[in-house]
């Protein structure tokens, strides 16, 4: 049974000489922590086999703007046309070392009136002490998670709940999944996490080498993208959700001062006019802040 709602409850503001930074010594850093960083992995089917049927009002998300794995969710709830079926809030922008909160700039916790997202967490588990992520799917019903594990999230938002779905499209159609699990693995290590990599880098030579990943990564996408319009052709897929939130935040928070790549975003000639025409769909526009102006330049790639 869910926990009571306490509204309007908030979290005290970020206070890093209190609490530290999020990450280090704490949470999925604790010595004795064996399990996987993503350990909720339960999922959800239309049929119920999984123990958590797909039905309206039951599901809830908790995101983050800043999160880009996050995000992923906000957008293929919104490109299923789920938004009266699933319900969404965001946490903070800024953590300290008890991580994700709720605060009133993203507004309370609206199913259980938490003020730190870690609650959910130990809602679940008592003394639950890895790592507190985001995106989380909550059930209303047994008042815990079902998953942290973010790749599952969206696979099962894309499939489980087409008897609710307010659009036909189809996000993970069967004759398309080989190919888009193959785009799925390369992506999230070649350019989700390579431009982490890039950044974290202990040595020039590092550095040198993940840079090189990623824009080989790239280009190899520009290529592909000279023939079709979208990853998997002309139809878009998870895989075009799981890129685009990496582009998106290419030129502003990974490729400052060139630190991968010497072109930016508009220097690619295909995944350029690709990622503007996916912000031109509400579901990538809408649940996106703070793009400048030159994403909704003309591009002239309509077919």
């Amino acid at each position: 049974m869910s926990t009571p709602t306490r509204t309007g409850a908030y979290a005290s503001p970020v206070d890093l000489v209190a609490y530290g930074h999020y990450g280090p010594g704490r949470l999925h850093l604790s010595p004795d922590w064996n399990r996987p960083v993503y350990p909720f992995q339960g999922r959800i089917t239309a049929d119920g086999s999984s123990g958590h049927r797909a039905e309206p009002g039951r599901y809830h998300l908790y995101v983050s703007w800043v999160c880009p794995y996050a995000h992923r969710a906000a957008i293929v709830r919104k490109l299923k046309g789920l938004e009266e079926v699933i319900s969404l809030s965001y946490v903070d922008d800024e953590r300290d070392g008890r991580g994700w909160a709720f605060r009133e700039r993203r507004g309370a916790d609206p199913v259980n009136g938490f003020t730190l997202l870690e609650e959910a967490y130990d809602a679940t588990e008592k003394g639950y002490g890895g790592h507190v992520s985001v995106p989380v799917l909550w059930d209303r019903h047994t008042g815990t998670i079902v998953s942290n594990h973010f790749p599952d999230i969206t696979i099962d938002l894309a499939t489980q709940f087409e008897q609710w779905a307010g659009t036909p499209i189809d996000l993970y159609p069967d004759a398309l999944r080989p190919e888009i699990n193959k785009l799925n693995a390369w992506i999230y290590h070649d350019v989700n996490t390579g431009v982490s990599r890039v950044a974290r880098a202990a040595t020039e030579d590092d550095r040198e080498r993940e840079r090189r990943v990623v824009v080989s990564a790239l280009e190899r996408l520009d290529e592909r993208l000279a023939g079709q319009r979208f990853l998997a052709g002309d139809t878009i897929t998870e895989a075009d959700v799981r890129l685009w939130v990496t582009l998106a935040r290419f030129d502003a928070e990974h490729n400052p001062g060139h630190l991968i790549s010497e072109r930016g975003l508009s220097g690619f000639e295909h995944l350029w006019p690709y990622a503007r025409d996916l912000y031109r769909l509400p579901a990538f526009r809408e649940t996106t802040e703070g793009l400048p102006q030159s994403w909704d330049a003309p591009h002239g790639r309509d077919r």
